[in-house]
């Protein structure tokens, strides 16, 4: 499967088309919609949440409830479109109408692709940057990670996410609870926290963040139940699919860094603390007493549940700006402002969960007979009997 993302942040529209779905898979506009509602929730988000309720609009391949096994086309209409029709129209304007709105945006953002962006491209209008640049892109890539879902979650995987630790305040360990348990609790906190005491804690390090001007970042957990065994490939590298998940989790807006299970703190200890030993049942087949490494051996899925977490920075727009330089007159002066959010830490949990899945469904369509969504069914079921008893 693939799918390719086109839209600016201020354009009429965002658009994604979807290509390999297996046909015959139970899919609604509401299934996607779930998903972008929850993009949008989160304390600490901007205005613009206020202001845009994006709604998936599907049109093309499903017909009455079922994929058709054709391209899927996703769109989500920009709301706010109606205020910048002048500045983001398609049509050409006046010179003097250009130079107006170029003078607006021509300090570039630290942190930002703006500078680097306008270098490559020879844009010195840096809207032309940032419009594409922006997180706004991520509302389509979740619309596409909620197509994805449904796959995973009719053949029996469940995929959650979390908030672990936001402006330097931790939230306690929680791998003993349930992936619903996840679901329910992350869903019920302002700040998809797990942790009450602490979610309190990351709600005033937000509102000192706002209150100052300046923005903060943390780190979200993606925990994935009832993946099969064996997903992925240990023969060449560019098919390891905690590979995959990785380059998936650093290519969302603002991500730095990634892990899986134990993480960074494998450094810190000896090979009997850090590799899960294996045990077999009648009842669940192959299994393991810990899951340390987080889902993954060889470059595949072990049949554990896949635990990986991402570090977002702190948003790179601020309302009190750094230097920067004018492009033009190569004079210091504070970066240029955007609307923008103190913290977007809990929607940045929605997608890296929208990110994985993608990856997860990828793998299986890539591995399993998938042009048929019943034979594609059928094949993981098979798969799972062999791998228990193998």
């Amino acid at each position: 499967m693939r799918y390719l993302t086109a839209g600016e942040s201020h354009g009429p529209k965002l658009t994604t088309i979807i290509e390999g779905l297996p046909a015959g898979m139970p899919l609604t506009e509401q299934d996607i919609n779930n998903e972008l509602a929850r993009r949008q929730k989160g304390y600490g988000r901007g205005r613009r949440m206020q202001i845009e309720k994006d709604q998936a609009v599907i049109s093309s391949g499903v017909r009455h409830g079922y994929t058709l096994g054709s391209p899927v086309t996703l769109t989500v209409e920009n709301k706010d479109w109606k205020h910048w029709t002048k500045i983001m129209g398609i049509e050409p304007i006046s010179h003097d109408e250009e130079e107006e709105i170029k003078r607006k945006i021509q300090r570039p953002r630290p942190g930002h692709a703006d500078l680097v962006g306008g270098m490559k491209y020879g844009h010195r209008d840096l809207r032309n940057v940032l419009e594409r640049s922006s997180a706004r892109e991520t509302t389509v890539r979740v619309a596409a990670g909620a197509v994805a879902k449904q796959l995973l979650k009719h053949l029996g995987v469940e995929v959650a996410s979390h908030v672990v630790k936001i402006g330097g305040v931790q939230a306690a360990q929680t791998y003993r609870a349930s992936i619903r348990e996840i679901q329910q609790r992350s869903e019920a906190s302002e700040v998809r926290c797990l942790d009450s005491e602490a979610e309190l804690k990351m709600m005033a390090a937000i509102d000192d963040a706002k209150k100052n001007g300046d923005s903060i970042g943390g780190i979200v957990e993606v925990i994935v139940d009832g993946m099969p065994s064996g997903v992925g490939s240990y023969v060449h590298f560019d098919r390891k699919l905690d590979a995959k998940l990785a380059r998936a989790i650093v290519s969302i807006n603002a991500f730095k860094g990634v892990e899986f299970g134990l993480g960074f703190e494998m450094a810190d200890k000896p090979g009997s603390e850090v590799h899960d030993e294996i045990t077999w049942s009648e009842e669940q087949g192959y299994t393991r007493k810990t899951n340390r490494l987080g889902g993954f051996e060889g470059g595949m899925s072990t049949g554990m549940p896949i635990i990986v977490r991402g570090v977002m920075k702190p948003i790179p727009t601020l309302y009190k700006p750094l230097q920067s330089v004018d492009i033009e007159t190569k004079e210091p002066f504070t970066a240029s402002i955007e609307r923008s959010d103190s913290c977007a830490v809990p929607a940045a949990a929605v997608v890296a969960e929208a990110a994985v899945s993608w990856e997860l469904a990828c793998a299986i369509v890539d591995q399993f007979s998938s042009d048929r969504f019943d034979a594609l069914e059928k094949a993981i079921e098979e798969h799972r009997s062999y791998t228990k008893e193998y």
